[in-house]
Formats: structure tokens, C-alpha cells, sequence
């Protein structure tokens, strides 16, 4: 049961009911833009404190595991037994133990089977396409082989026992995609206990179901049969968190909600055939057992080797191709203050590495590897290895020393998905007609993009341990903003959306709801869990705080968090307290609604000081009447040749024919000197000034469209050519959040000729056509084109529609966005 704390604190982000609650605005229809969050983010206590960081009493529990686990190729099941010790560090007596049974969400019977829905956004569901009134609904091919294949295997874990450390039966309850585990002895504050879980399981195929691993199966392989990749995790009984904001973090695994876990130590023995080739968490214990001398060798090679080593090389992973064996091997590895644990495993995979030297105190070397078949080609050899030391030097700049003893990219069915010190990634080369492999542009920035991007997630959420489960923006968002300061590192050119035009469309859409949604309610996960909140970031460090300020305080929330688990509000206070800026309007603008950046520019004034002297203001008014419009009556009577009654008879003419209106007299004069000397001497040396410098007045107003408070950036451009750049603050619109005038001045010579809001698109602005004074004309353009007839009756089955249907729906996989 979730505490009461943090019930209040999910009701408030979803209904808006401080604002209604707490303090009502009855009189006209001012709002608060600039509110505190006070009402919104829990209290600070012992445990989080109102900086931002680990309060003194702060605690979390661990969990350590020894597991014995056998890959059955065959019948692609797993087979294992754990070891589990756990301590409870926490303040409170426990009577039992939950934990994760993530395997059983592809049951039949779940949750998530019982709520997929059919269609789209809204009352349908995944793999298929939305009906018109006289056109039936489409369904995947997919959707379909999803449906046969869960129907056809018997999928979910199978536990075998559950016993405490004498080997006595622990009574447990399954509960989904968790089980209760029921204690002998309530276990104390500061005391730890022991059990065992035997369990086994049929392993899915990835491609069918969508999952974040599996296996993925290659019937053309030169051995009968053909052969599999098997890529394990989610793949163990795993304790669930138990935390000091909402103590169980029971919530059940439906697909899209990752993952909350608690940190501890891994002892691991992984039988598999014996030509596999293991990539695993952690290092591995026992080389001379399972590599060749000269494998070895070439492993300690790469240590120190400037470019990446092959420890299996392309030849042999092909010879392991061909035949298969009997025979298995057990690979072991250790893992020291992990939250999870994931493997690979294939007789496919070559292998390459290298070393790269950090030049930290905390872990100076690290090995960066991946592991791929003959499809990944030239493109994994060249850029894999390569992009996960290009995250590590980047990443570090902004978090801390990568901590761990090795980085690995793998490749296989998943998209992209990351594990403590292993990650999957899948793109691949194309098969030509003549047997080479080649690789697109797209495919290349693909690769590198999901790789920096999944081992970018090493260190959030792995080693910065937030709640994946509710905070999905979390991992992706922060992680999502990262990954584009490291591809724009590497290649400018590589479009991975961090950039604030990228999410304009998304902020302007009715199928936006606030980053701060739960996971498996988000309508679209991509934009709202990854580029939103990574391109509020980006706006965050390049418009509103500045670079210095931003990554002094980005680097003090890592650093604060590592090892870890902080909520939103952590991370919230920590950008407040390190900064020395109220973000406050920031936060709930970005976070907690789903308003939109819309600031128009509607109108400019440009006025001339009345400097009550006749002499100038006369001139200056006869002016103004000159550069209006003639009359078109008077010019048609001049082109006539129609002369004027003072022009027939000259001797009627008068002193006021001669002078207009704006002739100055002596009383005009006298009137001046007699304004001069009713005011103080202040205010005559001001207007003194004001008259000498004669200065240009421009009055601008500004409108919120959009209802997103944000700072006005002006681009203010010349008669002369020349071009000034301005930056109003967001308090601008403290008072009046709808609309604000603003004063400019410039000198005589500096006669504004147009105005242009946001002129590099840094913050959003979901119409740029009302960012112009003048307003501008529109470009677009004018397509031919010719009528096609719709002839398909049938949804076409192509495996990247279909698949990133079934993915951004329901199991939103990591390559959602």
C-alpha cells in the first residue's frame, strides 16, 4: 500500500487541485504562473532533505544474489536456482518480502494481456489501425503472431521451490507479476535473512512478442537448424524495492514501466553450450575455464591497445556457426553493487574490445567490449566499441567516473536496451545480392545514436537509481538530453532529439499529457518520457541558466544520487540549491502541465519624447503630417490643372498663408520657458538630457498564447543592417502571464526596421509566425500530384510498422521514441 504522502502528492500532479485547493482566485482571472511547489513536492525530512540531497537519516536496503542458472538451446528455457540475502537496512520491522516475477507478464492470463486494448490512442490498442465508418478496423500481422505465439507457448516462471536458508518451505503468494514471500520471524531494523527460489521458464521470442529480451532465431545458419542469440534479463526473481517514500513498490509490471530495484552483489554461474560466447554484468572469474590461451591473450591485449582487439575473432565466431556440440561450459561472473543483472549469449558473436583509461581514482580502466554476429558487419566493427567510450568521456564530464570494470554493447532483436554494465542494441548491415554487407547513413547514425544512448543509462538509472516504474522521464529524459550533448560531440549531424524544435509538434498536440504521468498512462511515450523533458533541459542549459550554472549543478545532483535513489523532487531542489535560481515556474510549466510555448509579437509603437519646447516638437509634428498621404481629391485636382483660389488671387493671401500651423510664435515660447521653471531641478536636468540625446521610444506588445511562461528573445534588426540581441527574463510575466509590454531605446541613428521573437527556435515556440514584426510571408510550397486508389485490403505486414505499433502501445520498448 502506497503511503498516504505519496497518494496526496500523485492526486495533486494530476488533478491541479492546489491551485484549487490551497489558495482560490475568486476575483478576476489572474494566474499564478510563478507559484512555489511547495504544495506539490512532499515535505522534506530526515530522509530527503530541502536541498535536494540524502538527508541525514537516509537508508535503502541491499539485496545480494548467488544464482546457478543453464540456457536449454534446445528448448530455449532457462533453468536456475537462487541465493538471495537481503538486508534490512530500513527503520521498520518487515513481515515479508515482495518480489518481481517479470517473466509472467507475458502470460496469458496478466494484466497486461487482460488490458491490451484494440486500435490506437484512447479505447484501442496495439498492431492496428483505426477504422473510418465503412472500413473495417486492420489488424497486424504482428499482432497477430503475437496473439498465436503466447497461445502457443507456455510462457511465465515456473517456481519450483521457495525455502528459507535451512531449506524449510517459505509460504508465498503470486500476484501477478509479483509474489509475496512470508517470513518466519518478522525481520528487525538492521538484520538480514536468507532464501532460496528455484524457477525455470520458457525464454519468448523477442521479434513475436515485443519483449526487452529474448531470443531471436536464424533458420539460414550453415549449422541444421539454424542458430539463436539469446539476450537474458528481466530473467531472475528479483526483489522489488522497498524504499522511505512509498515503502513496497509493488506495482505491477504491465510492459512499459521499467524497472525499481535495489542495489546488492552478484555471484553468477552460466552454463550454456560450450561454443557460445557469453557477455554478461560484471567480470568474468573464470577465463582460463571457458576462453582459449590465445583468446586470453588477445583480451589482455586490448587493455592496452590504442585501437579495438577481436578476442573472437569474425573467422571464428563463423566456424562456431557451423556445427553446434553437446558439451557445455559455465561462465562465472561477479558483479559488486549492481542493481540488476543481464546476459548474452551465441556461438555467433565475435567479440572485440579495448581499454579505456578514464584517468579517475575510482576506476581507471575500463574495458569497453561488444559482441555481435556476422550481421552487425562493418558497422558494429567500426562504431560499436568506439560510441561506448565516446558515452563514458562525455557522460563523465557531466556525472562522475564511469565506476565499473567493464561496458559492453551486444547485439541482438532488442532495439535498445541497458543493463548495469551490458547493454543491447540492434541495428544491423544489409545482405547484398552479392553476399557483402553494407549499411545506410540512417543505419550508421542509428548504431552509434542507441549505443551512446543505452550505456548513457548506465549511469541513469544503474548507478543513479531513480523509480523507472513511475517516473519513466526520469532515465530517458535526463539520459535523452545527455545523449544528444554526446552525438553532437560526435557528429553534429546526427538528429537525436534534444534539440527544443524537435518536440514542437508534440507540445502543441491534443495527445499530450505532463511528464509527471505514470509510464503506463502516458499516450505516447517517446515524446513525453524522452524528447520533452530532454528539450527542456537543453532550454534549461543553453537559454535559461547558462552552461556554467547548469553543469555545476547537473554534476552535483549525480554525484549527490549515486548509488542512489532519488524521486523527482531530488532532483527538482538539487537544480534549485546548487543554481541559486527559483525554477519553480519552470517546473510546473514543463513538468506538471501541458501548456505550450506560443509568444506572439502583435504590435510595436515607435514614439518620439514630447519635449514640450515648440521649437522641436513643432518641427517635429510638421514632419509627421508631411509623411502622411496626400490627399487623393487635391492630387487629382493637381493632375487636372486645377488651380487653387489663393493661387488666382494672390492679393488675398495672409500672414497664415505663408506659415502653417506649426509655426512657432513668441507665445509658444514663453509658454516653454514657463513649464521650465515649474519644475524641479532634477526633473530639468532630465529632460535636458532627454532633448540632447534624442532617443527612439519603441513600445512592444507581447502576447502568451501558449500559456507556457518562458523568457522573450529578441532579435531586433536595423535600418543600418546592424542587428541587437535581447533576453527578457520569464518573470517578465509574473503579474499579467497573458500579456506584456516592454519599452526599447535607441539611439537616434538606430531606426528599428523589424522584429523577430525566439530567431534561433531555443524555446519551443510552437508558431513561429507570430514571432515576426512585420509580420512575414508564409513559404510553403505546391505539390502535384495523382490520385491513388486504395487496393490493399489488408494492413501491410511490414516488420518496422508493425513492430513499432506493438511497441509504442503497449510494451514501448526503449526504441519507442
Amino acid at each position: 500500500m502506497k503511503s498516504l504522502f505519496s497518494s496526496v502528492a500523485l492526486l495533486l500532479c494530476f488533478t491541479g487541485m492546489p491551485a484549487q485547493a490551497a489558495i482560490q482566485q475568486t476575483k478576476g482571472d489572474f494566474e499564478d504562473k510563478f507559484r512555489q511547489l511547495d504544495e506539490v513536492l512532499p515535505t522534506p525530512n530526515v530522509y530527503r532533505n530541502a536541498a535536494g540531497e540524502p538527508g541525514h537519516a537516509y537508508w535503502q536496503q541491499q539485496v545480494d544474489y548467488r544464482i546457478q542458472v543453464t540456457l536449454d538451446e534446445e528448448l530455449r528455457r532457462l533453468q536456475g536456482s537462487e541465493h538471495i540475502t537481503y538486508h534490512n537496512n530500513s527503520p521498520d520491522t518487515l513481515k515479508y518480502l515482495w518480489i518481481q516475477l517479470d517473466q509472467n507478464k507475458f502470460r496469458n492470463d496478466s494484466m497486461s494481456a487482460k488490458t491490451t486494448t484494440f486500435g490506437g490512442i484512447g479505447n484501442r490498442g496495439p498492431g492496428t489501425k483505426a477504422a473510418t465508418d465503412d472500413a473495417p478496423a486492420k489488424i497486424s500481422l504482428a499482432a497477430l503472431r503475437r496473439q498465436h505465439f503466447v497461445e502457443d507457448h507456455e510462457l511465465g516462471y515456473d517456481i519450483q521451490k521457495v525455502a528459507d536458508a535451512d531449506g524449510n518451505p517459505l509460504r508465498h503468494t503470486i500476484v501477478g507479476t509479483l509474489m509475496r514471500v512470508d517470513l518466519k520471524q518478522p525481520l528487525k531494523s538492521g538484520q538480514r535473512t536468507q532464501l532460496s527460489i528455484d524457477f525455470a521458464f520458457n525464454i519468448v521470442e523477442e521479434d513475436a512478442v515485443s519483449a526487452r529480451s529474448g531470443y531471436e532465431h536464424f533458420p539460414d545458419d550453415a549449422r541444421e537448424g539454424g542458430n539463436d542469440i539469446f539476450l537474458l534479463a528481466q530473467w531472475f526473481p528479483r526483489l522489488a524495492a522497498y524504499t522511505d517514500y512509498e515503502a513496497w513498490t509493488n506495482k505491477e509490471f504491465i510492459g512499459r514501466g521499467e524497472f525499481t530495484l535495489e542495489f546488492g552483489n552478484y555471484d553468477v554461474d552460466i552454463t550454456v553450450p560450450a561454443d557460445h560466447i557469453v557477455s554478461a554484468t560484471g567480470e568474468l572469474q573464470n577465463p582460463r575455464d571457458v576462453l582459449t590461451k590465445t583468446q586470453r591473450d588477445r583480451l589482455e591485449q586490448a587493455k592496452t591497445a590504442e585501437r579495438t582487439v577481436f578476442v573472437v575473432t569474425p573467422e571464428e565466431a563463423l566456424e562456431n556457426e557451423k556445427a553446434g556440440t553437446d558439451e557445455t561450459k559455465t561462465w562465472r561472473f561477479k558483479a559488486q553493487n549492481v542493481r540488476d543483472f543481464a546476459w548474452a549469449s551465441s556461438r555467433k558473436f565475435m567479440w572485440d574490445a579495448r581499454g579505456y583509461q578514464q584517468g579517475g581514482d575510482v576506476q581507471p580502466l575500463v574495458m569497453a567490449m561488444s559482441f555481435y554476429p556476422k550481421e552487425g558487419g562493418d558497422l558494429w566493427k567500426k562504431y560499436s566499441t568506439e560510441a561506448v567510450i565516446h558515452t563514458m568521456d562525455v557522460y563523465s564530464r557531466f556525472s562522475f567516473d564511469y565506476p565499473y570494470p567493464v561496458a559492453q554493447s551486444v547485439n541482438g532483436p532488442v532495439g535498445g536496451m541497458e543493463y548495469p554494465m551490458i547493454t543491447f542494441n540492434g541495428p544491423r548491415t544489409t545482405l547484398q545480392d552479392d553476399g557483402s554487407r553494407t549499411y545506410t547513413q540512417a543505419e550508421k547514425r542509428f548504431l552509434i545514436g542507441v549505443v551512446i544512448h543505452e550505456i548513457g543509462h548506465i549511469y541513469f538509472p544503474m548507478i543513479v537509481n531513480s523509480d523507472e516504474r513511475q517516473w519513466t522521464w526520469m532515465d530517458e529524459g535526463l539520459n535523452s538530453f545527455l545523449d544528444g550533448v554526446a552525438g553532437r560531440e560526435w557528429d553534429p549531424n546526427i538528429p537525436w532529439g534534444v534539440e527544443p524544435r524537435d518536440i514542437v509538434d508534440y507540445m502543441k498536440s491534443s495527445t499530450q499529457v505532463p511528464i509527471m504521468t505514470q509510464s503506463d498512462s502516458v499516450l505516447r511515450l517517446g515524446p513525453n518520457a524522452y524528447t520533452k523533458p530532454a528539450a527542456a533541459l537543453n532550454i534549461l542549459r543553453e537559454t535559461i541558466l547558462g552552461r556554467e550554472l547548469f553543469d555545476f549543478a547537473f554534476k552535483e545532483y549525480a554525484t549527490r544520487w549515486k548509488y542512489k535513489r532519488p524521486a523527482p523532487a531530488d532532483f527538482f531542489r538539487t537544480m534549485e540549491e546548487a543554481t541559486g535560481v527559483d525554477l519553480d515556474w519552470f517546473w510546473r510549466g514543463w513538468f506538471y502541465s501541458t501548456d505550450h510555448v506560443d509568444i506572439s509579437i502583435d504590435r510595436v509603437y515607435k514614439l518620439r519624447l514630447d519635449t514640450e519646447d515648440p521649437d522641436i516638437d513643432f518641427a517635429r509634428e510638421r514632419q509627421t503630417e508631411l509623411d502622411k498621404p496626400k490627399s487623393l481629391t487635391d492630387i487629382r485636382n493637381r493632375e487636372e490643372g486645377r488651380k487653387l483660389w489663393i493661387e488666382r488671387f494672390p492679393d488675398i493671401s495672409d500672414f497664415y498663408d505663408e506659415n502653417d500651423r506649426f509655426t512657432v510664435t513668441n507665445k509658444e515660447r514663453n509658454a516653454y520657458q514657463s513649464y521650465l521653471d515649474k519644475l524641479e531641478p532634477w526633473e530639468r536636468t532630465a529632460l535636458e538630457r532627454a532633448v540632447q540625446e534624442d532617443k527612439n521610444y519603441y513600445v512592444m506588445d507581447f502576447s502568451n498564447l501558449g500559456g507556457l511562461v518562458m523568457p522573450i528573445i529578441l532579435q531586433l534588426s536595423f535600418e543600418d543592417g546592424s542587428t541587437e540581441e535581447h533576453y527578457i527574463p520569464a518573470e517578465i510575466w509574473r503579474r499579467t502571464p497573458k500579456a506584456v509590454s516592454k519599452l526599447f531605446v535607441t539611439d537616434k541613428d538606430k531606426v528599428l526596421k523589424s522584429v523577430t521573437v525566439d530567431p534561433h527556435w531555443e524555446t519551443a515556440d510552437v508558431d513561429v509566425d507570430n514571432n515576426h514584426y512585420p509580420r512575414r510571408i508564409i513559404p510553403s510550397r505546391i505539390e502535384s500530384y495523382k490520385a491513388k486508389k486504395r487496393t490493399g485490403k489488408v494492413y501491410r505486414d511490414i516488420m518496422q510498422d508493425s513492430k513499432t505499433e506493438l511497441k509504442t502501445s503497449d510494451d514501448a520498448a526503449e526504441d519507442d521514441q
